[in-house]
């Protein structure tokens, strides 16, 4: 079956989604080129309990939505300069396009005002909202629109426009021409590139140099899933005679998702305990 460049647009723009959080906790800690799981442990474990609290308090589930975007934050000292130049950039690109879609398929309308806005009723929160100057220049800036709420919800409103398959749409915006959904896959796709070379997240699989911390014997081997937490396992060559608290796969012990961080943890205490 073929995709289409509607499809692919999608495809990629979730995958920047769900990388995004890890992305954003990359910022912060210093480049691990050689590291065997460098990002996905804090931002899949960040997500869980982001998730709960979510869960828990609609109140913050709203105001998660109000997070600022990277353009106009400060950024004092960043750990990792890599991953905060390729955040900027995905999200100054997304937000560039998300701008341009708007001004071609939003069907203009005039506010209760009588003042020129985009789209049938501008406080529909469908809409996307470009930013707003009183003058040439970001120091002058008196509205930042849509890209107040961040870059996953820029995605999802890109996401939208490249698909253009809701009948509700119709009475927001135009169908987006195939042209324009050509312009959207190329940028989902660079982002993806660069969220994904900014993570390191090329499909690998590597023996660790440490002893499995459970046995102490066997080696252990990781195959970091290519980019997909969902996909990266662990496993122990002792087979199930080793007492890690993990289930066995085809004869050996394996980590999987957050019992990772288990095993990381183990191997770091493991290296920092004073000889017997």
């Amino acid at each position: 079956m073929t995709t289409t460049p509607g499809q692919q647009a999608a495809d990629d723009l979730a995958a920047v989604r769900e990388q995004w959080g890890d992305l954003l906790a990359a910022i912060a800690e210093p480049p691990r080129a050689a590291d065997w799981m460098p990002y996905e442990r804090r931002g899949f474990l960040d997500q869980l309990a982001a998730d709960d609290r979510l869960d828990d308090d609609p109140a913050l589930a709203e105001a998660a939505v109000g997070r600022l975007p990277l353009t106009i934050r400060e950024h004092p000292a960043p750990a990792n300069l890599r991953a905060l130049d390729a955040a900027l950039d995905v999200e100054r690109e997304v937000f560039d396009m998300c701008d341009a879609v708007a001004e071609r398929v939003q069907l203009p309308a005039r506010d209760r005002a009588g003042r020129w806005t985009l789209g049938s009723d501008p406080s529909d929160p469908r809409l996307w909202h470009v930013p707003t100057s009183r003058d040439a220049g970001p120091a002058t800036i008196a509205s930042t629109g849509s890209r107040v709420f961040g870059l996953h919800w820029a995605a999802v409103w890109l996401e939208g426009r490249a698909l253009d398959d809701d009948p509700a749409d119709r009475a927001l915006f135009a169908p987006t021409p195939a042209t324009l959904v050509d312009q959207i896959a190329d940028v989902a796709r660079t982002a993806r590139r660069s969220v994904e070379g900014a993570l390191g997240r090329a499909a690998r699989t590597i023996t660790l140099d440490d002893a499995c911390p459970f046995c102490r014997a066997g080696r252990v081997t990781v195959h970091n899933g290519g980019g997909d937490p969902r996909a990266a396992v662990a496993t122990c060559s002792t087979g199930p005679s080793c007492p890690a608290p993990v289930d066995t796969e085809q004869g050996r012990r394996a980590w999987r998702g957050p019992a990772l961080v288990g095993l990381l943890t183990a191997l770091e205490a493991r290296r920092t305990a004073p000889a017997a």
